[in-house]
């Protein structure tokens, strides 16, 4: 597969040549960083205020709850990058975090899909599931098919 490069660790990035033919100040169909929030909200200093508030204790709920979900059952990762997505909608450090991450997930599926990598992780793998198998057997041969909470004094 052709990633469009040669060199080791690159990774192709698509030039989108809408964005590459626009001119300084035209507004095009991304914005940029900064607040999301209707121009009637952010008119106003104090409902502005209010709003930024409101999104951050709903981004800081969303977290949280994804935090939470880490190491009981739920998608917690999804959750977190869901609500730093709710706090980009306002905070422009959100915004970077998510370009970040968003441009660390691509240069990793990217390198996913080297077929040199990808013949190593299957070595890998197989390798993994024959030593699981061996133990398993060794297992199975020491102790037979009996659960390890019902082996009694040997």
């Amino acid at each position: 597969m052709n990633t469009g490069s040669d060199d080791l660790g690159e990774v192709a990035v698509a030039v989108d040549e809408t964005k590459a033919d626009r001119r300084v100040g035209e507004k095009g169909p991304e914005r940029g960083l900064g607040s999301r929030a209707p121009e009637y909200v952010r008119e106003r200093r104090l409902l502005h205020l209010s709003w930024q508030v409101a999104v951050f204790v709903i981004g800081l709920a969303v977290v949280a709850a994804g935090i939470v979900m880490l190491p009981l059952p739920g998608p917690g990762w999804v959750v977190i990058f869901g609500g730093m997505a709710i706090w980009a909608t306002e905070f422009v450090w959100a915004q970077l975090v998510l370009r970040w991450t968003k441009r660390k997930v691509t240069e990793a599926a990217q390198r996913a899909l080297d077929p040199k990598v990808r013949r190593r992780n299957i070595t890998l793998t197989v390798v993994g599931l024959v030593i699981v198998g061996v133990l398993a057997g060794f297992y199975l041969w020491k102790f037979g098919a009996v659960m390890p909470w019902k082996i009694k004094d040997q």
